[in-house]
């Protein structure tokens, strides 16, 4: 369950007559312990054992300034759940969110290190009925993110016409003046009325240019989502990549299928590869599930998605709890 503290009930427990401001404050404590044993195979080489998917630990709190204005934060670290560890096997650090925020009529401004709004509205709604982040091995293998998520800042409108929203981001290198370097610029529009929603956005980093366009629809039971996502750049050329999934709900289960598609890089010949997923969850409650997922990609000679080693293929089996709080 998440732990939710309202500053006005301890200010009236230390003392009274506290400041206004603070009986309009919350800190909230959040996140997610997802383990997995899996029997997972990458290239010819096969392991079985017990492995973290995106555990992770946050705060989030809010303060009402008055006049519309909100003052907000988000700190999120990842932890390693099959034994504790903080993330790359060292201390827990907030590198995965490190956010403030203000917001009113005016939208959001934010400021700090935040996931890829592209990326969130491209390919975030993952194929297990949760964040693709979120789902470790089990993830989309092929989406490609160029997005720094460090020394950013945002903004975001509020709802515009008929549940339009926009927001722009920037980040910054954080380097000496003519180092070569440059700033990082993303740009994604989201639509939903109803059933359906719409997103389209557009990445620009160095020399790379990413254009993607996404949908899903609801109706009855199912979900159907695509993405399409065109990639440029001087080093290995262009490239396209595409995903569908589907989910259908039969009461406290789920039924998930996703295949995803990554064409060669116009300038690196065998450099496609392609991804199944499929998948199983059973809801315990609104927090907790228990479920079964099974993915494998195959690479070509030059491509090396999931494993780091060209033309080496990559596939697990997983049996699976995940619990928010």
């Amino acid at each position: 369950m998440r732990v939710l503290i309202n500053r006005m009930t301890l200010a009236g427990l230390a003392a009274a007559g506290a400041p206004a401001a603070m009986a309009q404050s919350s800190l909230e404590i959040f996140g997610r312990i997802n383990t997995t044993l899996e029997r997972q195979k990458t290239g010819d080489a096969t392991t079985t054992g017990l492995y973290n998917n995106r555990s992770s630990i946050g705060f989030r709190g809010t303060e009402d300034l008055g006049g519309g204005l909100r003052a907000g934060f988000v700190l999120e670290a990842d932890f390693n759940s099959d034994d504790g560890s903080g993330r790359g096997g060292t201390g827990i650090d907030f590198r995965r969110h490190s956010e403030v925020n203000l917001s009113g009529n005016f939208g959001r401004l934010r400021l700090g290190s935040m996931p890829s709004e592209t990326y969130i509205a491209m390919a975030a709604e993952g194929v297990m009925g949760q964040p693709n982040h979120d789902l470790g091995s089990l993830s989309d293998a092929l989406y490609y993110y160029p997005m720094p998520d460090a020394n950013k800042i945002a903004y975001r409108t509020p709802v515009l016409w008929g549940g339009l929203t926009i927001e722009g981001a920037s980040a910054f290198h954080e380097n000496a003046e003519n180092s070569g370097n440059r700033n990082g610029y993303d740009l994604t529009a989201k639509w939903a009325q109803g059933p359906l929603s719409l997103a389209t956005g557009v990445t620009k980093v160095h020399d790379s240019t990413t254009l993607g366009l996404h949908a899903q629809y609801t109706f009855d039971a199912f979900r159907v989502g695509a993405y399409y996502q065109r990639t440029d750049e001087d080093l290995r050329g262009k490239r396209n990549a595409a995903r569908i999934t589907a989910l259908y709900s039969l009461g406290l289960s789920d039924l998930i299928a996703g295949v995803g598609w990554a064409g060669d890089w116009s300038g690196v010949s065998g450099s496609s590869a392609r991804q199944l997923i499929l998948g199983y969850n059973y809801h315990l409650s609104l927090r907790t599930k228990v479920y079964a997922g099974y993915t494998k990609v195959d690479n070509k000679a030059n491509a090396r998605y999931a494993t780091g080693t060209d033309g080496a293929d990559f596939s697990t089996f997983a049996l699976g709890i995940r619990h928010h709080f």
